[in-house]
């Protein structure tokens, strides 16, 4: 008797209103994306739960896969069985004795979704516990309050009855694609993935932006974004890259602005050629990698001034973090090594020596009075590379 099914469980959908079937649909959609290389494997829905079919395909490696769906809050390897109590019981049984030495004390758990099937909850819960005490020579004992194994019994129809043990716990969140498009602003460093990973957990599409300055920049600097774009593409399926040439406005930037000033005036130009791009692409609002005082250019004064040129919404999921606990999820998505490679990004490159951590909006419109803002903002806009990843292709450029 083998585990012929995985049974799903999703949390904030379920308190969704007229509009949850839409969200229940993308997620079956994401998963079946997610799952696709996994052939004759199904996914369907019954009575409010979702099931994975498995076909004949091992639970393990597709239950790995599920891990990195954002939606689903957990799921559990599952033996559908004829609804029938001598099938019942030996499914329990068999569920108890293949969890390995680990598993002391277990305790049974009956859910009557049918109410036409005879046998009440409490009275299924003593035959099925019954039998698996009787049929284990007193090698396992009840534990009503903290047992190793929880066995779960649901008898969702006549003919359908669900066996399983204890939860995994999945991600939670949104299903990626329900809450709209938006833009990451992703440099190469630790912060930014994070963000993006966090936003895509709120159920977000994801596009993102880099602007590369080459030759200050290396190609290596440009690849490691791209990796990590395609690392993210774990937890959101397709994700396009934009990769702004970020050169000639960095050039005039430190030709006709104050040294202290440059990164300030820079970050402005990124969000206007941010937003542009995201509204020629239909994003809704960028999102960032900041954290209020990590750097001069995180101060509330810096952000009230780099954000005067656009009325955007900016999304900052980390702003409240150290950068202890933005490197925790780093390691924990594995983007962590990725973002520590010794390639330098636009802004690091041109840091000053001693940065404006209080910038003022009127001394940064009184400089780029010296710049031909739109000039420079359209041409990198129409210099933008377009990369796209996917989970399972190799990135696919063009222009």
């Amino acid at each position: 008797m083998n585990v012929n099914c995985i049974l799903l469980r999703y949390g904030e959908l379920s308190l969704k209103g007229k509009n949850k079937k839409d969200f229940e649909e993308r997620l079956v959609r994401n998963i079946r994306q997610k799952l696709e290389r996994f052939d004759g494997m199904k996914v369907s829905k019954h009575f409010g739960r979702l099931f994975i079919e498995l076909g004949d395909h091992p639970a393990d490696p597709i239950i790995e896969e599920c891990k990195d769906i954002f939606g689903l809050v957990g799921f559990s390897p599952a033996l559908r069985v004829q609804t029938d109590l001598t099938v019942i019981k030996e499914a329990a049984l068999h569920l108890l004795q293949s969890q390995g030495d680990h598993v002391k004390t277990f305790k049974v758990g009956c859910k009557r979704a049918d109410k036409r099937f005879p046998i009440g909850s409490q009275e299924m819960n003593q035959l099925v516990g019954g039998h698996l005490l009787s049929h284990t020579n007193s090698r396992y004992k009840v534990d009503v309050r903290n047992p190793d194994l929880f066995v779960h019994v649901e008898v969702r129809s006549m003919q359908d009855t669900y066996i399983y043990g204890n939860d995994i716990s999945g991600l939670g969140g949104l299903p990626v694609g329900t809450s709209g498009r938006v833009l990451l602003l992703l440099s190469g460093g630790i912060d930014s993935p994070v963000a993006g990973y966090l936003a895509l957990k709120r159920g977000v599409e994801l596009h993102a932006i880099h602007f590369h300055s080459y030759p200050f920049t290396s190609e290596r600097a440009k690849q490691k974004v791209m990796d990590l774009a395609q690392q993210l593409t774990r937890f959101g399926g397709e994700i396009r890259l934009y990769v702004v040439p970020f050169t000639e406005i960095q050039t005039e930037i430190n030709k006709h602005c104050y040294e202290s000033y440059t990164i300030t005036i820079m970050r402005r130009f990124m969000l206007r050629i941010a937003e542009a791009v995201a509204k020629k692409n239909s994003a809704l609002a960028l999102v960032t990698g900041e954290s209020l005082g990590q750097v001069a250019s995180q101060t509330l004064e810096s952000m009230t001034a780099i954000n005067a040129v656009t009325n955007m919404p900016i999304l900052r999921p980390v702003i409240g973090w150290d950068k202890t606990e933005i490197i925790d999820i780093s390691k924990k998505i594995d983007t962590y090594e990725t973002s520590i490679l010794p390639y330098e990004d636009c802004c690091t490159i041109f840091t000053p020596k001693a940065p404006k951590t209080r910038p003022g909006v009127e001394v940064c419109e009184r400089l780029e009075t010296k710049l031909d803002i739109d000039q420079l903002v359209q041409e990198a806009v129409e210099g933008v590379e377009i990369v796209d990843f996917s989970p399972q292709k190799e990135e696919v450029s063009f222009f």
